[in-house]
């Protein structure tokens, strides 16, 4: 069947290298560009292969098995200057990256390394080999001049470059810093795209992450072990589980869609269950991970759906787990559906009775932990609040949806999980604002904010009777007491009210002031859009921003601003008066400074947000 369509097969990170590298460096110049008038011409998909018209006798195919293009010679040219032609390296840079998007998938079972991965032999775990030291010193400097240039001067030949030290990496058995530049990669791709998941706080955090493991790595003796990460996430025994369902939330990315489903054991440790699946159009993603939600679970016998599991329970014979929490399916495992259990009952209950401030704190630690082994729900809240109503808050003043937790607690902004339009989040946010003193039991994922910040994954009635007068959560027999936000949505109905007037309880007045720590994160964000240059001219603002900060208390971030712009400026050249290109290595160490610092600060101002209300 033959149809034509928007998207572009996936592609491995060493096929883009390998491609990209063959071309001239004429045609390397002209890379950007070519793939620009490529995005736009007609693609038509038969199978496995995708085809493109590049012009009335040029024809590009993309010969892709399973949706993903594994070796160069998979792309097929017809010009006369293939294979080293401008065309195959234009395809490759416009098609997603595989293994960013594989992350995405559950793992069935327990998988050994690749064979073609094998890790590098060290005598020790905390020595890096020759090999793994070369490697992590091409993957810095990579990593370092994608940093320099900035999202608007890392083009195709610079993001091939650092997906060929990703792939020395790996072959290295340097898999964490691998999968963190493949990460980086596609996040350039992203923002250059204007992709609408492109977040930049997204690729600030990822560079900062791929600079930090490689400086470690290459800085010297000590502990690397941990560095290194594993080829695939492993999974352990876990013996017989009782799992109580929790709830379930879409996953959207722009290569899979999918359900996450949650659930809670009965020692209060959380695990998950996945159906993520790869997506040809992005306009039938959320569709898809709708949908998802109806999909029977895929654990032993299980005969459920996930939306089903969420209310329910599973008994599970032979159960495997990984670090993070993900439950394996291999053909071992034995699983029968059980009954569920309230929120407001044990083992989930036990969830809620953690002090805010613990949960916080825990959310907050547990981001410095590599994503593999980080403990599953790490970053969620669990919270009983009383809404508020919409009303101005923070620095902009526009209308957010704010709750107050517990009694006496902080006051929280309640924003979607996620935007997209076709996902429930938004509608459900918006129906719960008309309803100011309903009292919830939420779960969320925390924002990391100057204010306590809460995106909501799903809420349920809480613990005890509503107050007379109050609105009242009153949802049917089948859902348990709770919703899941982005797959079900509210309806008028399952909000009611009495026919007494009710009190909406007082607003918080005025709005805190914050440091501004900002002026420095700004700056560090400027760095990774526009690149080193853009700094040089900034000097007057620069400067004004440093005052502003040492009068505000921060002479700190005041400093590692001065040094940031002086470490962008810091040029040498030559007798004609030419810039000399240097390795940037006192720039990235400027910066990685800088971000670390904003970081630190910013999850210190986070725990304190979250600190009970002052008088």
């Amino acid at each position: 069947m033959t149809e034509q369509t928007t998207s572009w097969p996936s592609v491995r990170p060493e096929v883009v290298a390998e491609v990209v590298a063959g071309l001239s460096a004429r045609l390397q110049k002209r890379l950007d560009g070519a793939a620009a008038k490529l995005a736009e011409r007609p693609v038509v998909r038969s199978g496995d292969e995708w085809r493109v018209e590049v012009d009335e006798e040029t024809v590009l195919v993309l010969h892709a098995p399973g949706g993903v293009l594994a070796d160069p010679s998979d792309v097929r040219c017809g010009c006369l200057l293939a294979p080293r032609c401008g065309h195959r390296a234009a395809a490759v840079t416009l098609c997603p990256l595989a293994e960013a998007a594989e992350a995405a998938e559950p793992a069935e079972a327990p998988v050994a390394p690749e064979p073609e991965t094998p890790p590098a032999t060290a005598a020790d775990d905390d020595t890096l080999t020759p090999p793994e030291h070369a490697a992590a010193q091409h993957l810095h400097r990579a990593a370092c001049t994608v940093l320099a240039a900035g999202v608007s001067g890392a083009g195709a030949v610079a993001q091939a470059e650092l997906l060929r030290a990703a792939h020395r990496a790996r072959l290295a058995g340097l898999y964490r810093p691998a999968a963190a530049a493949v990460a980086v990669a596609t996040r350039v791709r992203a923002a250059r795209s204007g992709a609408p998941d492109h977040r930049l706080a997204g690729l600030v955090a990822g560079l900062r992450e791929l600079l930090t493991l490689t400086r470690r790595l290459t800085a010297g003796p000590g502990p690397v072990a941990e560095l290194r990460g594993t080829a695939r996430q492993a999974y352990g025994e876990a013996g017989g589980l009782r799992l109580y369902g929790l709830f379930a939330e879409p996953v959207l990315t722009a290569t899979h869609a999918g359900v996450l489903s949650w659930a809670v054991d009965a020692d209060g440790r959380l695990s998950t269950v996945s159906e993520v699946l790869p997506h040809g159009d992005p306009a039938a993603a959320a569709p898809q991970a709708v949908g998802a939600g109806n999909r029977a679970v895929r654990l032993g016998d299980a005969s459920l759906s996930h939306r089903e599991f969420t209310r329910a329970g599973l008994a599970v014979q032979g159960a495997t787990r990984s670090a993070s929490g993900r439950l394996g399916a291999g053909a071992a495992v034995r699983a029968v559906r059980a009954t569920g259990t309230a929120w407001t009952a044990e083992p989930a209950a036990a969830l809620w009775a953690e002090p805010v401030a613990a949960q916080v704190a825990r959310a907050l630690a547990a981001e410095a932990l590599p994503y593999e082994t980080r403990p599953a729900g790490s970053d969620l809240l669990f919270l009983d609040v009383t809404l508020l109503g919409p009303a101005a808050y923070g620095p902009g003043g526009a209308p957010q949806l704010l709750a107050r937790c517990g009694e006496d607690g902080p006051v929280v902004e309640l924003r979607a999980a996620h935007d997209h339009p076709g996902l429930a989040h938004r509608a459900n946010l918006g129906l719960l604002a008309t309803a100011p003193g309903l009292r919830l039991r939420v779960i969320g994922r925390l924002e990391r904010a100057a204010r306590p910040e809460l995106r909501l994954l799903a809420v349920g009635t809480p613990p005890g009777e509503p107050a007379p007068g109050a609105p009242a959560l009153t949802l049917p027999a089948d859902r348990a007491g709770r919703v899941n936000l982005g797959l079900e949505r509210l309806q008028a109905a399952d909000v009611t009210t009495t026919s007494t007037p009710t009190t909406t309880p007082d607003l918080p007045e005025g709005q805190p002031l914050d440091p501004p720590v900002h002026l420095l994160g700004r700056r560090v964000e400027q760095t990774v859009t526009t690149g080193r240059n853009a700094l040089a001219p900034s000097a007057g603002t620069t400067a004004a921003d440093a005052a502003r900060l040492r009068a505000a208390g921060l002479a700190t971030a005041a400093d590692l601003l001065d040094a940031l712009r002086a470490a962008a400026t810091d040029h040498r050249r030559d007798v004609f008066g030419r810039v000399i290109p240097d390795d940037h290595e006192a720039f990235t160490t400027a910066w990685l400074a800088a971000t670390t610092y904003t970081e630190e600060l910013a999850a210190a101002l986070c725990l304190a947000a979250w600190g009970p209300s002052e008088p």
